[in-house]
């Protein structure tokens, strides 16, 4: 199924479920979305379940928080992550903050979803990954879908919570066919290990989780099996997933779009380093974006992110610099 069926499926499933659900944001209704994750729900459920809002991005949000707390259980789409900078006063001031100030009386069964990261020749201001942003404010959950099956899964979980979830697709991903899982326990907040392998652990999320098992499949050539653990919740993360792997491989690398400086890389491998410092038979090794807007020219753009081939030449390098 198209990651953008599945997308769409979980909604109208929630939606067919529980009479609460609703969708806001621009272009959800008629339209069908910019991306038609909301294709077809416009007519089956109506213009008062899904509802199409001016070009404000702090008052959708805004508008889902009031609705989620007089009870009902919005998903609200923001275009794009870029554009969810103008709402962050409501993610991180009221969104974030307002079942833990009223001392959980106040219940926020909200979603907001949006895409990210690095499409092609987009620009800077519709290029961007900005998932650490989110992922450091507590009192969010933050999932991520790397493929159908935690599009599908992820999300209708995210709509069944009783707790503000920031649900992140990637750009890319929506024309996608992925096998789409019948995974009645799905759980977002337990990572998924995507590839067993004996010599590294590899942790990505989104889009680079694919770069990354082409160039694992590479790097088996190579004599070097990569093992590959999806997060999917980037807050919390479940590092007892990562704690196993590297226990058993003794290595770490983390791939992510995002610049290196400040990114869940950084979270990822301050926390092994702290808690398996003396399993390790190497510094971890962080595989990101560069420290640099994204361009429009698509040759600086390739250069700017992690590609299969840069991961598998920057792994093999590495690897080959601490003995394996």
């Amino acid at each position: 199924m198209l990651y953008r069926d599945a997308l769409n499926l979980a909604l109208d499933h929630a939606m067919e479920q529980d009479p609460r659900v609703l969708l806001l944001g621009e272009d959800v209704g008629f339209y069908g979305g910019n991306y038609k994750v909301t294709d077809g729900l416009y007519v089956k459920y109506g213009p008062k379940r899904v509802i199409d809002t001016p070009i404000a991005e702090n008052s959708i949000v805004g508008t889902a928080i009031g609705m989620a707390m007089m009870g009902l259980r919005p998903v609200a789409e923001i275009m794009t992550a870029n554009f969810a900078m103008l709402a962050m006063d409501q993610v991180v001031n009221q969104m974030a903050k307002l079942r833990y100030m009223s001392g959980g009386k106040i219940f926020l069964p909200l979603v907001v979803r949006m895409p990210q990261g690095v499409a092609k020749q987009l620009a800077a201001q519709h290029s961007q990954s900005l998932e650490h942003l989110f992922a450091s404010v507590p009192g969010l959950y933050v999932f991520c879908a790397s493929d159908s099956t935690s599009a599908y899964h992820g999300l209708l979980y995210a709509i069944k919570l009783d707790d503000p979830v920031i649900f992140l697709e990637h750009v890319l991903l929506y024309g996608v066919d992925f096998p789409l899982e019948n995974s009645k326990d799905f759980n977002p907040f337990q990572a998924r290990v995507l590839k067993e392998g004996k010599d590294i652990t590899v942790v990505s999320y989104l889009k680079m989780v694919h770069d990354v098992l082409k160039a694992c499949q590479w790097l088996e050539e190579e004599g070097l099996y990569c093992e590959v653990i999806d997060l999917v919740s980037l807050r919390p993360i479940d590092f007892e997933t990562i704690y196993s792997s590297v226990k058993k491989t003794k290595r770490l690398v983390v791939v992510y779009e995002a610049p290196k400086s400040f990114g869940l890389g950084a979270e990822v491998s301050a926390r092994v380093c702290e808690e398996l410092f003396y399993f390790l038979d190497a510094p971890p090794l962080r595989i990101a974006g560069g420290e640099v807007p994204i361009p429009y020219n698509r040759r600086l753009e390739l250069l700017a992110i992690p590609t299969p081939e840069r991961i598998y030449s920057q792994i093999l390098s590495w690897s080959k610099s601490h003995g394996l």
